[in-house]
């Protein structure tokens, strides 16, 4: 019988959301109009995870444990990979550091064990570190060579890197290892992102349909991959049956609820989009689609929302955090409307990695900013990948356009 590693899905979501930029919340102190309240029972923020969250109980506990033991290496790795999901969550960078308060003892130790070495990557890949992060997994990998985590996270970050072949080796090596959905999404991810989004859309729908028992999780995982593949090949309306059958099955999915409102966005839908976020603005990615979206409506709420980004990018870069490029060219772009800003700020990101949006919002400020021939290192590459995607087009066949 051939041997199938459990992954970690909860460390996923969407089909590269293990890369996915991690986007936090900036402390309130930060901002130069911070209000001190008067009223000791005014209620200033309502945050997600209260007491009556299981979840965040069992973060307590295991806290209360490694408290006691901190050498305890399994209460140390469960309360790490429980501290990553929330990160992606709720696009919280402080969660990452919670993860890597867990494995103190072991983050700098050079005998690591290659769980630890998975997980330290996994923290270093969500904070852009990814030479680190592959340094890392090739130490699990000698260590532990059938560590399926390690080949899958190994492959997303090279996929973000827009290392494909290299991303495809890595998805090769889990076939014995892993689930035949993992290795699928695996595969297709790459698929959708070189030349054949439709077919990668089709192979994974036919996986879907064969798995035997899926968990909530893992098809919320595959549900959110065919979400992205759909756009990418100009299904848009495939997409969102797919966004929404994901969110049903993980509605605090910031990731996936953020791709579901840039579709709306790009569909012209602002006020399902509006609704969509709305409520969830301690999410700073659901907070940018909100603001973009009440921009585009002329919402008495935009300006607020607009100086909030603003107080928080701020911080941001007080904390040193290079995390947030993209998002912040996308708010500088669109909501101050500083196309030169957003498009430094776009080539300092493509510098570190190459998703459809990294490349997308590269385009669009170069456009903006009347700059085409600075888009040519994004339009070999789209030329060089083949890939697909309709509002990406859209944008680089302008530019080609106006190239001298």
């Amino acid at each position: 019988m051939e041997r199938r590693t459990v992954i970690t899905l909860a460390v996923l979501g969407g089909s590269l959301a293990l890369a996915a930029a991690l986007f936090g919340r900036a402390p309130r102190a930060a901002a130069s109009n911070a209000r001190v309240p008067t009223d000791p029972a005014e209620v200033l923020e309502t945050l997600p995870g209260g007491a009556g969250d299981a979840r965040m109980r069992e973060v307590a506990s295991l806290r209360r444990a490694l408290a006691a033991s901190p050498r305890d290496l399994a209460a140390a790795i469960a309360l790490a990979r429980l501290d990553i999901q929330l990160a992606r969550e709720r696009s919280d960078p402080r969660y990452l550091g919670h993860a890597q308060a867990a494995l103190a003892p072991w983050w700098s130790a050079p005998d690591a064990p290659a769980d630890v070495l998975v997980l330290r990557a996994t923290i270093e890949q969500s904070l852009h570190d990814f030479d680190a992060a592959l340094a890392d997994l090739d130490r699990a990998l000698r260590l532990a060579p059938d560590n399926a985590q390690a080949w899958l996270t190994r492959s997303v970050v090279l996929t973000v890197r827009g290392r494909y072949d290299e991303a495809r080796a890595s998805c090769a090596q889990l076939v014995p290892l892993a689930a035949n959905l993992v290795v699928a999404v695996c595969q297709t991810s790459i698929e959708s992102l070189t030349g054949n989004a439709r077919g990668a859309f089709d192979a994974l729908t036919r996986e879907v349909a064969r798995a035997p028992r899926l968990t909530r999780d893992e098809e919320a995982w595959a549900r959110s991959s065919l979400a992205e593949y759909a756009v990418r090949a100009g299904d848009l309306d495939g997409a969102e049956l797919q966004f929404r059958r994901a969110l049903e099955l993980d509605p605090e999915d910031g990731y996936v609820r953020a791709a579901y409102a840039d579709l709306l966005l790009d569909r012209g839908r602002t006020a399902e989009a509006i609704a969509l976020v709305r409520g969830r603005e301690w999410n700073d990615a659901l907070l940018l689609r909100l603001a973009i979206a009440e921009s585009r409506d002329r919402a008495a709420t935009a300006e607020s929302h607009v100086e909030a980004l603003a107080a928080r990018f701020e911080a941001s870069r007080l904390r040193g955090d290079v995390v947030h490029r993209r998002e912040e060219a996308r708010f500088r772009l669109e909501l101050q409307g500083d196309a030169r800003r957003a498009l430094d700020l776009a080539k300092e990101n493509w510098d570190v990695q190459k998703e459809p949006w990294d490349a997308r919002i590269f385009l669009e400020a170069a456009r903006a900013a009347n700059a085409p021939a600075e888009a040519k290192p994004v339009l070999d590459f789209l030329a060089a990948t083949k890939l697909e995607d309709p509002f990406l087009a859209k944008v680089a066949g302008d530019l080609r356009g106006r190239a001298p």
